[in-house]
């Protein structure tokens, strides 16, 4: 059975509703998927019933933003109860430092010169399926740059380049494993690209809790896959996979890398499958 196990919906960043995911993910033959929206449950129930229509395996899902000595590592939570109330307030608070953070990046703007009207800002509201935030989607309407890859060399680059006060990872892992979930570190890759995927770099994360890593995803080569693998076996650690698809909001396509059930360790996860 073919699997992806970290897909985004218009609750966080992607253009793509419930309903298309489960439709995109059905064309491909994809039998087991999950969704995993940054920092919100929102779009979790409404996937769920729609994959039981479906005829589709589902799990719960969540990608919780945390902070590492001002690095950014986002921890995969599975077969969450997304109504246990210290995951639901951890969510919420991360939510409203990444919608505080969006506003500070219009002050900071103001402040260069830029003509933003902040009541205009503060009533601003977009169609949620164009993907993105909300200050990059006032941005392109306003005239002040023309898409994502705009704002990223034009805009972003004379933002502050501090991320905001997420929690550790530890917090996020006890969270999920109150709820009943299982962390999961997302892209080692990704996460990791600063300072490479290595036995070093890995290791806090057992100490913090971890159970397993992502090891197939698009941003790893065949050798950190394999490399991936390879310590998780050797660490009793569970094996997942998905594609961080963001509904065609940036250049990744939905159940890709292909990953096979029998490619995977899911251990524990198994028996939080909704089927």
């Amino acid at each position: 059975m073919r699997v992806d196990l970290h897909i985004h919906t218009t609750a966080s960043d992607s253009c793509w509703t419930p309903q298309q995911v489960v439709e995109g993910i059905k064309s491909l033959g994809v039998g087991l998927f999950a969704v995993t929206d940054h920092d919100t449950t929102a779009s979790v129930n409404i996937a769920g019933a729609l994959a039981r229509e479906a005829g589709l395996a589902f799990l719960t899902g969540v990608e919780i933003s945390t902070i590492v000595e001002e690095r950014l590592f986002h921890i995969l939570g599975y077969g969450i109860d997304i109504s246990e109330p210290v995951l639901a307030k951890l969510i919420q608070e991360n939510r409203a430092k990444l919608e505080a953070t969006d506003e500070d990046d219009i002050h900071y703007l103001i402040s260069l010169g830029y003509t933003l009207d902040l009541e205009a800002y503060a009533a601003y509201e977009y169609e949620r399926s164009r993907g993105g935030w909300k200050s990059l989607n006032y941005l392109i309407d306003h005239g002040f740059c023309k898409d994502l890859r705009d704002y990223m060399h034009n805009i972003r680059a004379k933002l502050p380049q501090e991320w905001p006060d997420f929690v550790h990872p530890t917090e996020a892992i006890a969270a999920i494993r109150r709820a009943g979930g299982t962390p999961i570190l997302a892209h080692p890759g990704a996460s990791l690209k600063h300072s490479g995927v290595t036995e070093t770099t890995l290791a806090p994360f057992l100490d913090y809790g971890i159970a397993g890593l992502e090891c197939y995803s698009k941003y790893h080569s065949d050798e950190t896959t394999a490399f991936c693998i390879d310590w998780c076996t050797r660490h009793n650690q569970l094996i997942t996979g998905g594609s961080d698809y963001h509904g065609g909001f940036v250049n990744r396509q939905l159940g890709f890398p292909v990953v096979d059930i029998a490619d995977l360790r899911l251990g524990e996860l198994e028996s939080k499958i909704i089927q």
